[in-house]
């Protein structure tokens, strides 16, 4: 591994452990109350930030610890709750962070092109990960029960994540931490 890369797979090494701690953190501000959490969705930001910022691996990784990290560590979320997370959260961290990379111009539209399938990637995963756990939940999860979690009720995330990921990218663009690549061709701060 040469000097660049290595710099760059520290980079992101560190940021992916900043956005876990960040989703250690973020459903403090919904004061554990299970009904606010499921309806903001806090750990999903930091793991969509990842996949951006960082890259699909990346995101996929912090992904996959967050949620199970957070729950044998705070106790929440609930273990099933944690257990059905898991794929959702890895789904949306490499999804997202696959298609963006994919995009010759990385701007705010890319972000937007990325986000949104990885949004609807990540809530069908949910969903099939509640049927598979119907026999150890022992209730069942009907057609209603996922329209319901994954969009009905999930309403407020959806907005915060469509308005927050794409201002945070910008953001960061401003201050120069992360650079939208504007032609194709030119480097970008984020690799895979």
């Amino acid at each position: 591994m040469d000097r660049t890369a290595r710099s760059v797979h520290i980079r992101n090494l560190v940021l992916s452990a900043l956005f876990i701690a960040v989703g250690m953190i973020l459903p403090f501000f919904t004061g554990q109350i299970p009904q606010i959490g499921r309806m903001l969705s806090p750990m999903h930001l930091p793991v969509l930030l990842c996949g951006l910022i960082c890259g699909w691996p990346w995101g996929l990784a912090v992904g996959l610890i967050l949620p199970l990290f957070r729950h044998f560590t705070l106790w929440m979320p609930m273990l099933l709750d944690a257990i059905a997370m898991t794929p959702e959260l890895a789904t949306y961290g490499a999804v997202v962070g696959f298609l963006y990379r994919r995009f010759k111009k990385q701007d705010l539209a890319a972000v937007y092109l990325s986000l949104i399938p990885a949004m609807l990637a990540g809530r069908v995963v949910w969903g099939i990960a509640r049927v598979l756990m119907t026999g150890v939940a022992q209730e069942p999860f009907t057609w209603e029960m996922f329209l319901a979690g994954a969009f009905i009720d999930a309403v407020p995330a959806i907005i915060l994540q469509l308005v927050f990921i794409p201002a945070m990218m910008a953001a960061l663009d401003r201050t120069g931490v992360v650079r939208f690549r504007r032609e194709a061709g030119e480097p970008s701060l984020s690799h895979n």
